[in-house]
């Protein structure tokens, strides 16, 4: 799922409240309880909206990231084809004191994504990030965070930034858990 203007006015709303970002450290997270809203304008309760029994999750906080969350998505459909009830989802991350430009950025990024599933699974979260972040051991927004996560918040697996074969430790073992 390719959201080319995803991210186009995030820098600037980036500026407005930028904190802590992602990292590939440590090895159990819980995704936190968040409430965001998908492109469609369906408000969903994250984690627990992830389908199947894991999804991947790619959590970006500028529009620059959209190259790094791209580089996935060739593997990861491959990846599903072998297990198709593992989800995918785009969490553009902002601060929520960027309130003010929701609806703007938001229709930029509707307009920039024709495709119905797409906007589905493409999930703006507008929250402090803070606790977020912490809760997901992200360090540095200077990189994507990719992770594999349960409805139940327990993250299975995560890398950071670009698709690298050599980031793929523990994943196949992590997939083998959610069959």
């Amino acid at each position: 799922m390719t959201v080319g203007f995803t991210f186009t006015l995030l820098a600037f709303a980036s500026a407005l409240g930028a904190g802590p970002g992602p990292s590939a450290n440590e090895s159990r997270a819980t995704f936190p309880r968040v409430t965001g809203q998908n492109l469609n304008g369906k408000t969903l309760e994250l984690p627990r909206a992830f389908s199947g029994p894991a999804s991947f999750v790619f959590v970006a906080y500028v529009r620059g990231q959209q190259a790094q969350v791209d580089s996935w998505k060739s593997f990861v459909a491959d990846v599903r084809t072998r297990f198709p009830a593992v989800g995918e989802y785009e969490v553009p991350t902002l601060s929520k004191g960027n309130a003010l430009f929701r609806g703007f950025i938001d229709g930029g990024m509707r307009r920039g994504i024709r495709d119905v599933a797409t906007r589905a699974s493409t999930i703006t979260l507008y929250i402090d990030k803070r606790p977020f972040d912490s809760a997901l051991g992200i360090a540095s927004e200077d990189e994507i965070a990719v992770l594999l996560v349960r409805p139940d918040g327990t993250v299975l697996w995560r890398a950071a930034g670009s698709y690298a074969p050599g980031k793929l430790a523990g994943l196949e073992e992590a997939l083998a858990s959610v069959e």
